[in-house]
């Protein structure tokens, strides 16, 4: 029987990702709705993005009793000393959209000219083991600058109609998802985090 891997995230976005990124893997990619635990949630209560993707993927292999993957993310802009950072879904406040956090940001940034807008979006995936909360965590980081104004497209979420990659003049919003799977910080996270998860089920 295939093992299940559990998506843990309330954010369908990263889950289609996901179910892209994780397309290859000897795993069955689940949703939290797919196992009853649509309704819970992991206050991140961590100080890294490390530490926040690990404390999420242990809470949920042991309420699911699959292996678990969370992962925390964010971006992180030189000119505020790297935030919002760990901080990114919260930037504008509890409740507020994507759109309020672009708006914030782009804000905070209105009179800082191109040569000081640079980014970076940062992505740790952790996978917690159910049987030991053991995690194994993998990093990825896409480096860009923050664009002038948002530029929407047919893809992405969060902040990627502001944030341009870096030797391109497009948005991620702009990028097909496969172009922006092949770059992103996400992307090449899961990248590094598909042999290791071949190596799990040769292990058991």
């Amino acid at each position: 029987m295939t093992p299940k891997l559990l998506i843990a995230t309330q954010n369908p976005g990263k889950v289609r990702e996901y179910r892209v990124l994780l397309a290859n893997v000897p795993f069955e990619v689940v949703g939290l709705p797919d196992v009853g635990l649509g309704a819970m949630d992991v206050d991140e209560t961590g100080t890294t993005f490390t530490e926040n993707a690990e404390l999420k993927a242990r809470a949920y292999a042991k309420a699911s009793g699959l292996y678990a993957l969370a992962d925390d993310s964010g971006l992180c802009v030189d000119a505020l000393d790297g935030r919002p950072g760990i901080y990114s879904a919260r930037y504008a406040g509890v409740g507020a959209s994507d759109a309020d956090r672009r708006a914030k940001l782009l804000a905070e940034m209105i009179d800082l000219p191109a040569g000081q807008r640079g980014a970076y979006f940062e992505a740790v995936i952790a996978v917690a083991n159910p049987d030991t909360l053991d995690c194994i965590t993998v990093r990825g980081v896409s480096a860009g600058s923050i664009a002038f104004e948002e530029a929407d497209g047919e893809t992405g979420f969060g902040y990627d109609a502001i944030f341009i990659p870096e030797d391109d003049t497009r948005t991620f919003a702009q990028f097909s998802k496969a172009e922006k799977n092949a770059i992103s910080h996400r992307g090449r996270a899961a990248a590094t985090l598909i042999p290791l998860l071949h190596d799990l089920v040769k292990a058991k």
